[in-house]
């Protein structure tokens, strides 16, 4: 045999049922929503609203779901039923919940349902502390209106094209993504703690370059329509800035920060501030354009005026967080002193600074990372943290503490699980779901020492099972190098018998490369940029790698890929790992080998097919940033450094493709421009070289609305190539949204 005899439509249907949104709902997740300071907080799951008091120890329901649904069936003359809500934007505040259902908000209190006239926030509001305000953006500029409604109001009036308030730059600002949802643009914006300001940064794109898109096909119909957005690339001297802001709803005014213009290339700069808990001091990071120096500043929220407290400098990246875009790990103690994370000793590890920024303790250290920062009580000068390298797998973390002084390191959790764990913002109990890629997060509340105070959720894995579904494997391989020791998940064909399996199976590497994050968690349903588990139902083997170059372990590690990000998170190593794996299981046929993945995750897999065509045979490559010398500013000089451009161009290795190879791309795709896709086919036509191509009309940079279509052609492909099958006529149902 050479895999799975003639998929049917049965199969397809099997494999549509292993996608993320199908999924998700046969194995209920936990987020808590903190009511006030966090003392108690609910969470909604498996069509239950629970109401969690961790100082009571107890779990109950948020409100009688039966009184809820018959209350509603009365008042709308729908049935409604109680397993299955429609509640949409609910709110919790003591005892009353607000929500929308079936068009209309609701107040729910004393056992009593009552309509209310209020606008719920959207998804890019943000409420005050004290729930009597929401601020928003209209036009580049930041307003306010009050709950009631009786209020509503500009705080800046002088945004103009380019120049807007709280705004993403715009290669990341999902325009068309959110146009499809009738939402506009996010507006990034912090609330003080006492509920009267607001800091919020401004973005200039002013006189930036230039690109257009072309939507073909108008959703009202008509001409092809242009849109034109600011998209410097690496090296261009232009480059997108912001500055710092603090609004005062009462009064009505603004103070900007002293601060001159900082580089904003990566789009991610206002997610690194906040207020003190007090409300009197603002801190945030600011990254120099390179990425090798990092200050912490505090801005005088009544004066403007800015101060360094703390710099960092390196010869390659230095890093704010383990991975990209997480929340910042620094802590400015009331006393002044500041709690820092920071690579130096080659780990990455938090120290204590004193308050001048000059003297310095190192708190943790070791061979492992410190992954994110819990709590820090400051009273007792001790902090919860997240730990990674504690076990034999070094992404695994595990919940511990420390003194401030760097005594008493205590891990509170001592297994092999994968700890995914949040913080109340006022402290006192954690919430952490456990888990590994075989066990769905067992939820439980812990206090300060790791003991259980409630036990939440501990779903099995039933209802996949029953779809055909078998967890992946954690399993670790040896890079390029022949030393280095990479991890890794390992999906097999569903309905493969280990013990006895028949013929041998193809191969598809699920690949993302970073190199600003990793992605073969060793937790359940990791993010995997795509649907491993699919192709799996199709008798594929899948496997997903993180390679060397990626984040979360050393910083030697990750900086692998520190002057050569056309390696795309060590490619070679993708190559040793899929042949060791092939000498471990025989029934693995690695003559027969395919590679897929989206965005950076896209450029790996057309890079793998002409880097590598000795072992790559078949890819699909979706919204690939194939030549970053013409992408975003950021990839180019914050991950590649100095060095020569040219090594980032896939077009250049044209002529090497030996195999089938399917580019995928949305026309209004803004982070990564439908032209790189474009660039590496005129370079294929000019070698000679056969290549498939799909452009989707209207399509932004995730293809959220066409997602089905391209999964059912991706699968096509594979099955078509890699199983030398004609794919049954299946066709796959739009995805759920939410």
């Amino acid at each position: 045999m050479t895999g799975p005899e003639s998929l049917t439509d049965a199969d397809y249907a099997r494999a549509e049922q292993m996608l993320a949104p199908y999924r998700a709902r046969r194995v209920p997740t936990v987020t808590p929503q903190w009511i006030g300071d966090g003392e108690r907080f609910w969470y909604a799951a498996a069509g239950r609203h629970v109401l969690v008091d961790p100082g009571k120890g107890e779990r109950t329901e948020l409100f009688d779901h039966e009184r809820v649904a018959a209350a509603l069936s009365r008042e709308t003359g729908t049935a409604v039923e109680a397993g299955a809500l429609p509640l949409v934007s609910p709110e919790v505040d003591d005892d009353t919940i607000r929500f929308t259902a079936l068009g209309q908000r609701y107040r729910w209190a004393d056992g009593a349902l009552t309509r209310i006239d209020e606008t719920p926030p959207l998804p890019n509001e943000t409420v005050s502390p004290d729930g009597r305000w929401i601020a928003f953006g209209r036009d580049g500029n930041i307003w306010v209106r009050s709950r009631d409604g009786g209020e509503e109001f500009a705080l800046t009036d002088d945004a103009e094209p380019g120049l807007a308030y709280g705004a993403a730059n715009a290669s990341m600002s999902l325009t068309v993504l959110l146009r499809s949802f009738g939402t506009g643009p996010f507006v990034y914006l912090v609330w003080s703690p006492d509920s009267t300001r607001l800091l919020v940064h401004r973005l200039d794109e002013r006189g930036l370059p230039e690109q257009v898109l072309v939507e073909s096909v108008p959703p009202g119909g008509g001409r092809p329509v242009e849109h034109r957005l600011s998209y410097p690339m690496p090296d261009d001297e232009a480059h997108p800035t912001l500055t710092w802001h603090v609004l005062d709803v009462a009064a009505r005014t603004k103070v900007d920060g002293q601060d001159p213009p900082e580089p904003a290339v990566h789009g991610t700069a206002f997610v690194y501030a906040w207020w003190s808990a007090d409300g009197d001091l603002v801190h945030y990071l600011r990254q120099s354009r390179d990425a090798r120096t990092l200050h912490l500043r505090r801005l005088d929220p009544a004066t403007g005026a800015t101060t360094t407290l703390l710099t960092e400098t390196g010869a390659t990246r230095v890093d704010a967080t383990p991975q990209l875009g997480e929340p910042t790990m620094t802590h400015v103690l009331g006393t002044g002193e500041i709690l820092w994370w920071s690579q130096r000793d080659g780990w990455g590890h938090l120290w204590l600074y004193s308050a001048d920024g000059g003297e310095a303790t190192q708190v943790t250290s070791g061979q492992w990372p410190v992954r994110a920062v819990l709590r820090v009580d400051e009273e007792r000068r001790l902090v919860w943290f997240l730990a990674g390298g504690q076990r034999d797998d070094p992404y695994v973390r595990q919940i511990a503490r420390i003194g401030l002084d760097g005594s008493g390191f205590t891990l509170l959790t001592d297994d092999d699980l994968d700890h995914d764990t949040a913080a109340p913002p006022g402290g006192g109990y954690l919430v952490d779901r456990a888990s590994s890629p075989a066990l769905p997060p067992q939820v439980r509340v812990l206090d300060e020492d790791g003991e259980v105070l409630v036990e939440l959720e501990a779903p099995g894995t039933d209802a996949l099972r029953a779809e055909g579904w078998t967890p992946p494997e954690r399993f670790r391989a040896t890079a390029a190098d022949g030393r280095t020791p990479v991890y890794g998940l390992f999906w097999r064909p569903h309905g493969l018998d280990v013990r006895d399996p028949q013929g041998r199976h193809p191969v598809i590497d699920h690949v993302y490369p970073g190199p600003q994050n990793h992605r073969a968690l060793p937790a359940f349903d990791s993010p995997h940029q795509g649907e491993p588990e699919a192709l799996a139902a199709l008798g594929f083997a899948v496997v997903a790698i993180d390679g060397r170059g990626t984040a979360g372990r050393s910083k030697a590690f990750h900086d692998h890929s520190y002057g050569d990000l056309g390696n795309a998170g060590s490619l070679d190593d993708h190559v040793a790992v899929i042949r060791e794996l092939g000498r471990r299981h025989p029934w693995l046929d690695t003559d027969r080998v395919g590679i897929t993945g989206h965005s950076a995750g896209g450029f790996a897999a057309a890079r793998g097919m002409v880097a590598h065509p000795e072992l790559y045979r078949v890819g699909v490559a979706v919204a690939g940033n194939h030549d970053d010398t013409y992408g975003l500013q950021m990839w180019a000089e914050h991950y590649h450094g100095d060095a020569d451009r040219s090594a980032l161009s896939t077009p250049a290795l044209a002529a090497n493709l030996a195999g089938k190879l399917l580019l995928i791309h949305g026309e209004l795709d803004e982070t990564v421009l439908v032209t790189q896709t474009h660039r590496l086919v005129d370079a294929l036509i000019t070698a000679d070289k056969d290549v498939d191509m799909l452009i989707v009309p209207g399509g932004d940079h995730s293809i959220l609305h066409r997602r089905h279509y391209v999964f059912r052609r991706t699968w096509d492909y594979f099955v078509r190539h890699l199983h030398g099958q004609e794919p049954p006529a299946y066709r796959l149902a739009p995805l759920p949204l939410g």
